[in-house]
Formats: C-alpha cells, sequence, structure tokens
C-alpha cells in the first residue's frame, strides 16, 4: 500500500516518485479490469469458478493480511498528532455510507438480499485502494493510510453495529458471529501484518512490490465466485445492482467532501476524507456477504470491486483538472507516504 520517503520533487528522489506514480496508475487500471475480465468470464461460464467459495475467508484473511504487512506504527502516531480529521473522517464513513445505503435501496426498490448487501458494503472499512486515490488526487495520503487502518480495526465492533440497526426485520443479522468472523478474517491478519512489519521490516520491504497484485489475485478469488454462484440473479438485476453502487459511491464522495469542509479542513484533507467516505473494501463485502447471506447478497461488493476503482480514477483525473487549471504545478504531493500499488 505505502512505502515511505521524502516526497520533495527537486531531491534525487524525484525519479522514485516518478515511477511509484506510474506503478499507482497502472494498479489503478490493471485492477478494475482483471476483475471486470474475470468477473465476465465467471457470469458466462460459471461452474470453474464455484468451488472457489469454499477458500473465500482465506482469500480474505490475505487481502487483510496484505494490508497489515504495508502498515508501520508511524501510521498510527497519526492519530495523535491530528486526531481532528480522522475522528471526522472515519464517523462520516461509517454514518455516511449504512444510512445511504438504505436511501438507495429504498429509492430503487432492491430485495432484501441485494439490499443487505449494499449495506454491507457501506459498513465495512474503507479499501486500501482509496490510498493510491488520495495520492494520485494530490489529497494527503498519510491520513488516508490512518484512517484506512483505524476504521479497519474498529470495524469487527463498529460493523456489526450498523447492520444490527439498519437491517431491518425481513433480513437477520448474527452480530456475535459477524463480530467474531471480522475478527477472525480482519483484526487478526492486520494485527499479525503490522507486528511481521515491526520485526522483519527489512524482508517486508523487499516484498511491497508485490503484496498489491497479491491482494488483487485475493479479491478475484472473492468476487468470482461471487458472480459466478449468481450468474441467474445477474441476468435480472445486472443494471439495478450498478445503479444502486454508483450512486451509493456518489453520495459518498459528495457527502465526504461536505463533512470536511464543514470543519473547514484544507482542500487535500477534503480530498482524502472524500476518497476514504466513498470507497469500501469492496472484496471484503462481498466475502462477508456470501459467507453470511447468499450469493446473491455478494452481488453489490463484487460490483463496486470493480466501480469504486474506476470512480476513483475518474475522482482523480478530475481533481487533477481542477488544479490544472487553478495553474498548480505537476509536482509530487508533499506529504509523508508514497503509495507504491493498491
Amino acid at each position: 500500500m505505502t512505502s515511505t520517503h521524502e516526497n520533495d520533487p527537486t531531491t534525487t528522489g524525484a525519479p522514485s516518485i516518478d515511477r511509484e506514480e506510474r506503478s499507482a496508475r497502472i494498479a489503478v487500471i490493471a485492477f478494475p479490469l482483471f476483475i471486470l475480465i474475470g468477473a465476465a468470464i465467471a457470469f458466462f461460464n460459471p461452474e470453474p469458478f464455484k468451488p472457489l467459495s469454499e477458500h473465500i475467508t482465506v482469500m480474505i484473511a490475505i487481502i487483510m493480511l496484505c494490508m497489515g504487512l504495508t502498515l508501520t506504527l508511524p501510521d498510527f502516531t497519526l492519530v495523535i498528532r491530528r486526531p481532528l480529521p480522522i475522528i471526522v473522517g472515519v464517523i462520516a464513513q461509517f454514518v455516511i455510507m449504512p444510512l445511504g445505503a438504505v436511501a438507495v435501496a429504498k429509492l430503487l426498490g432492491l430485495n432484501p438480499m441485494l439490499a443487505i448487501g449494499l449495506l454491507m458494503l457501506g459498513s465495512v472499512p474503507g479499501g486500501t485502494t482509496s490510498n493510491v486515490v488520495a495520492y494520485l488526487s494530490r489529497g494527503d495520503v498519510a491520513l488516508s493510510v490512518t484512517m484506512t487502518s483505524v476504521s479497519t480495526v474498529f470495524s469487527p465492533i463498529v460493523t456489526p453495529i450498523i447492520m444490527l440497526l439498519l437491517a431491518g426485520e425481513e433480513t437477520p443479522v448474527d452480530g456475535k458471529s459477524m463480530a467474531w468472523s471480522l475478527v477472525q478474517t480482519v483484526l487478526l491478519p492486520v494485527v499479525g501484518g503490522l507486528i511481521i512489519r515491526v520485526i522483519f521490516d527489512r524482508f517486508v520491504t523487499l516484498l511491497l512490490p508485490v503484496l498489491p497484485w497479491l491482494s488483487v489475485v485475493a479479491i478475484g478469488g472473492v468476487v468470482f465466485p461471487a458472480v459466478a454462484n449468481s450468474s441467474e440473479s445477474l441476468k435480472q438485476v445486472g443494471l439495478l445492482v450498478i445503479a444502486a453502487v454508483i450512486l451509493h459511491n456518489l453520495i459518498g464522495y459528495v457527502l465526504g467532501y461536505i463533512a470536511a469542509k464543514v470543519f473547514k479542513f484544507s482542500i487535500p484533507v477534503a480530498r482524502t476524507t472524500s476518497i476514504e467516505v466513498a470507497t469500501q473494501s469492496a472484496g471484503l463485502a462481498s466475502g462477508m456477504s456470501s459467507k453470511l447471506w447468499s450469493p446473491e447478497a455478494a452481488i453489490p461488493g463484487a460490483v463496486a470491486a470493480v466501480w469504486h476503482n474506476i470512480s476513483g480514477a475518474l475522482f482523480a483525473f478530475l481533481m487533477r483538472r481542477i488544479d490544472a487549471n487553478k495553474g498548480i504545478e505537476e509536482k509530487a504531493p508533499n506529504h509523508d507516504e508514497v503509495p507504491v500499488a493498491s
């Protein structure tokens, strides 16, 4: 997800920054293409992908372990140094996106399984894709990394509570089972990865360029069987789910930015908050929905795994165009963290 170094383009580190930005751009393009192509194959030829359903929990744990391995202890010290933007961003994410999911589900008349899948998408922590999008959008990347980390750590407590409060009577939610599942597949791998990073930092640093691509493959291992197992349902509701995910994501971008500006945060911080609120851990949402409810409930997360990367690339392009129109020079953003790829 990230590598730490100086971001002054006037130093000898500038070529490294250029390489990392190219790597980040490639990841933003390659990830949705890989997921989109794989999902299309799983849709038209589902049988080979259905057995992968048995390994969804392992795939989620791999995704979270990769995230943990990219973290360092300084990522969490920002909570002490700059608590307000993090508090606002995390609370906004866990309020705006679940309520937005409920509103979109009612507006579009989604059936209970699709509605619970969209709510799960809105209730999971932020996705690591947000860190790359924040970098490409000239946001505050260090803040993005910390927001993602904090929301992930709190998710085993917050996500079940949100689901219990908002799921509705027609869809049963086992809060204890969900919390334990999130501890096993999210919290323990992330904390374990962080501990490994602290102990074996030099070795893990060598692996950093590989980790994002391993995460991509693992996300494919979650999304593809979800598509395969719900291919018949997708034929009926595919366009409706795509519309729901796009609208839900747009709500996150707009209200996330507004929440930051209410507190008069700087433009980079406002952009970062907008991205963090809108970009969920879609692979986790799809996997958890499939595990706890049904393949149909996993569809919103599977669609979001593609769309969140596309919308992130569009957001980054829009922000750069705005900067160009204002005469802001093309240069690497002046933050503590620059993502390699994610």
